[in-house]
């Protein structure tokens, strides 16, 4: 050993997942959702491209590459012969859902606006439902149903009685 130089192992773990409010079933779910999604979208792409007129088949190849991407994105495992899938997969990780709703519910638009038609409107709703999916998730968990009950009622004591205390300090300044 030289100097300076320690003998400590390097880690390799990264860090442990910090606890971001999403049941380890809801994230299962999403992401065997997405892969399903995406594995509907490559079938309804190729059988958009079957066709003549060149939108419909541009249409039918932007469906194939969105329905790929979803399932590069959720499941690397999926594509592990290939060489980039280390970095995409730590990419998709670090997205947030609101992230990956945008990411995938936009484009899930376009091929429909090229060419409509059932296979294209059937690969569409699925790309988009696996971005909607991921929309519901970034909404967040609910509240319990006392909270719920009382907003609705309009009954909100916490902010009624911060309010008057406020008012108050503001009285005797």
């Amino acid at each position: 050993m030289g100097q300076g130089q320690s003998n400590a192992p390097i880690s390799t773990v990264s860090n442990p997942p910090q606890d971001d409010g999403i049941t380890w079933w809801c994230k299962i779910g999403a992401k065997g959702m997405c892969v399903l999604g995406g594995i509907g979208a490559v079938i309804a792409g190729l059988f958009r491209c079957i066709t003549f007129t060149p939108l419909c088949l541009v249409a039918g190849i932007m469906l194939m590459l969105q329905g790929f991407f979803l399932i590069l994105m959720e499941a690397p495992c999926c594509c592990q012969f290939l060489d980039f899938i280390q970095p995409v997969s730590r990419f998709s990780e670090r997205r947030g859902p609101f992230q990956k709703a945008l990411i995938y519910g936009l484009p899930a638009i376009l091929p429909l606006i090229l060419c409509f038609s059932v296979t294209s409107a059937i690969g569409c709703a699925l790309v988009f439902a696996s971005g909607g999916i991921y929309g519901i998730i970034a909404l967040g968990k609910k509240a319990d149903k006392e909270t719920m009950m009382t907003r609705a009622r309009g009954e909100e004591v916490e902010m009624k009685e911060t309010l008057i205390a406020n008012e108050q300090s503001a009285s005797v300044q």
